[in-house]
């Protein structure tokens, strides 16, 4: 019998038995731990196996079980703990917590009969000597006969690049492996998919334990159906996953010093703001070419800082702040004006909802900069809490800088719920990003006032808690609502959540909630006046949600090859089709808005690079790659006033531009689908 084995200097932090100091290993010190999803015909013969070999301590992780699995696994003496999102690491993960007292060895198995733990007493007599102990199936003639041509395709693979890029020639990816926990804690295992058994490989090495692979005997699946190597979308998924996993921790390899990381990231971040900060004036020819070279400054910096693995408080916090306050002085888009006006409108005693800005009442309250005023033929269309906004910050002072700060603020407290539950370095995402950056402080574009409140909804409805908040819930998506309307068919989520499992009083409870403060606050304006913001569209403004178009994706594709008009009240339809699959389907708030937003852009005919702001706290949990992508490629968008300033008056992208802003975004939701959220934190990790 024979083991490879991997010999370097001692392990800083894990305490390793030589054969001077070497003790007798009790069996009581190992955990066993096995991921378990609809293994009812099996589970119990596994745990049976291994008590036979005297182990005790067994730790079954329901993933997710549609059968008998998690009961019969306590039937024969196993503890069970659920874990009810799906993902390998994830289970894996669940297992590791709450480890009891007198636990140094963790042992992984799978739940389906294929490992031969009868042999674990060969892993046994190894552990004075190695810190990572691993079956390797093909080293025996049963093993190379079971594992199947995919099996054994990847494990070739992916040993061949650990070889490449680490060094170190592993024969097997093997899921029944003994490893010290002292080694596991100090390793950080990340994934939750099934990169995690590659993952500990590549870090077991990068960590330098004493590895070993011992000859192992492999068994067919004992019953049920696999979830990887079983069909060939499982194994394309399975392989895409590892080859990630590989290139993502090489990434981290070959990445600089976290200090030269930090200050190049910062560096640039600030150079590209104080570059693009006097080129906010895009009627300026010369100002959107500039804006982008400073744009482009920004991306990099921000680009690096996905490659930092810790950040203290302090430059977390300093570099957002600071960075915010410079772009207070950047020339603002030409929406702050509308704000302006309507503010100052109700403190002069009108209704905005009833004149449009060049209504001839008005024309005695025209300020100096009326000009700049956007759509100047449109009355208001925000809803009334944003009109009380305005109102507010036009009493003290009707200022762009004022206003700006009236929006950086709820910005930093989205920063600040975000990095209370995710830590800073993930929030990153959030909190260092340019269009973030550009749409509050820059653009000065008031939806942080809706996001803020839609932020905290999530947080409240997605925590742990057993018994959701359904009305707290509401309530703050009801802010939302009256913020900005887009919140509006979120929620029908809640109300539907709410139908489902607390029935239809608590569903009219929600739904009383959510329109409240949308009624609650436009009940003044309503009253004597000529419109209502219930009822916000005039003819004019209807006109233009009909016929606008800006930046879109679908229906620029969809008219192009003749299936639509240029109405856009063709897309209705298929939205309302995809909303009600997409109540059925998605249970998790998160996901669900994440999914709406998506779905909405794609679709919508009206664009602006702002609203690609709304999805990006939410990517600081799921960490998708389109919504990281976009908030680069977006910044194409400024072509269109960039053309007027040129004086060429349609606002229309050609195909390549499209592609550039529209191509990451799709093409990372894609990416993002299909690996990123095999390793996808919940709210409470």
């Amino acid at each position: 019998m024979t083991a490879s084995t991997f010999n370097l200097s001692s392990l800083p932090r894990i305490e390793r038995d030589t054969p001077a100091n070497a003790r007798t290993l009790s069996l009581n010190e190992i955990l066993v731990i096995i991921p378990v999803c609809n293994e009812e015909a099996t589970i119990a013969d596994v745990i049976g196996k291994l008590q036979s070999v005297g182990l005790r301590r067994i730790r079954v992780v329901d993933n997710g079980s549609r059968d008998r699995s998690g009961e019969i696994a306590r039937s024969v003496g196993a503890e069970v703990v659920c874990e009810p999102i799906p993902g390998y690491g994830r289970a894996c993960w669940r297992g590791l917590q709450e480890i009891p007292e007198g636990i140094e060895w963790i042992l992984f198995c799978d739940g389906d009969g294929s490992d031969a733990v009868e042999e674990l007493p060969r892993f046994l007599a190894r552990c004075d000597r190695y810190d990572f102990i691993l079956g390797d199936r093909g080293a025996t003639r049963q093993g190379r006969e079971n594992l199947t041509p995919v099996q054994h395709f990847g494990n070739r693979l992916a040993t061949f690049l650990i070889k490449l890029g680490w060094g170190y020639g592993y024969r097997d990816l093997g899921p029944l492996r003994l490893i010290r926990k002292s080694a596991l804690e100090a390793i950080q295992m990340q994934d939750r998919g099934f990169g995690w058994t590659v993952e500990m490989q590549v870090k077991a090495i990068e960590h330098r334990l004493q590895i070993c692979e011992l000859p192992v005997s492999y068994y067919p699946r004992q019953g049920g159906r696999s979830k990887i190597s079983g069909t060939i979308s499982g194994s394309f998924k399975a392989g895409t996953i590892i080859l990630s996993t590989l290139g993502k921790l090489f990434l981290e390899r070959i990445t600089p010093p976290q200090f030269v990381l930090l200050w190049a990231s910062v560096l640039l971040l600030a150079i590209g703001t104080v570059l693009m900060l006097p080129y906010g004036d895009f009627q300026q020819v010369e100002a959107v070419p500039k804006f982008w070279v400073g744009i482009g400054v920004m991306s990099a910096g921000f680009v690096l800082s996905w490659g930092l693995r810790s950040l203290r408080l302090t430059w977390f916090w300093g570099v957002a702040i600071a960075l915010r306050l410079l772009l207070l002085f950047m020339y603002p888009g030409d929406d702050i004006w509308r704000y302006l006006w309507e503010g100052h409108l109700q403190n002069i005693g009108f209704n905005p909802y009833d004149l449009a800005p060049e209504a001839a009442e008005l024309i005695p309250y025209r300020t100096d900069w009326w000009e700049l005023i956007n759509l100047k033929h449109f009355s208001a269309i925000y809803p009334p809490i944003t009109q009380y906004g305005f109102r507010i910050l036009a009493a003290i002072s009707p200022s762009v800088i004022l206003f700006k700060l009236g929006f950086i603020i709820p910005d930093l407290l989205i920063c600040w719920l975000l990095s209370r539950q995710f830590g800073t370095v993930q929030t990153l995402i959030y909190a260092w990003n340019p269009l973030i950056l550009y749409s509050f402080a820059g653009g000065g574009h008031y939806d942080s006032w809706f996001v803020l409140p839609l932020v905290a909804a999530w947080l409240l409805f997605d925590s742990e808690e057993k018994e959701k908040n359904y009305l707290g819930t509401a309530l703050l998506l009801g802010l939302s609502i009256a913020i900005k309307w887009t919140s509006l068919p979120i929620l029908s989520f809640v109300i539907w959540q709410a139908l489902k499992r607390k029935g239809i009083k608590k569903a009219i409870a929600v739904l009383g909630c959510g329109v409240m403060p949308l009624i609650v606050a436009g009940i003044p304006f309503c009253w004597g006046g000529d419109r209502c913001p219930l009822l916000p569209y005039s003819s004019g403004n209807a006109d233009f949600i009909i016929r606008g178009r800006s930046a879109e994706l679908l229906p620029y594709l969809l008219q192009r090859w003749g299936l639509i008009s240029a109405d856009n009240s063709s897309l209705a339809i298929p939205l309302l089709a995809i909303g009600l699959v997409m109540l059925w389907k998605i249970k998790n708030f998160r996901v669900f808005v994440e999914t709406y937003f998506f779905t909405l852009f794609v679709f919508s005919p009206v664009i602006h690079a702002w609203y690609l702001s709304w999805l990006v706290p939410f990517a600081v949990a799921s960490r998708n790659m389109g919504t990281k992508l976009v908030s680069l490629s977006v910044f194409i968008y400024f072509i269109l006033p960039y053309r007027t300033a040129l004086g060429i008056n349609d606002w229309w992208m050609n195909e390549w531009q499209r592609l550039f802003l529209w191509l990451p975004f799709v093409g990372g939701w894609i990416w993002s689908i299909m690996v990123v959220k095999e390793r996808e934190p919940t709210v409470s990790e």
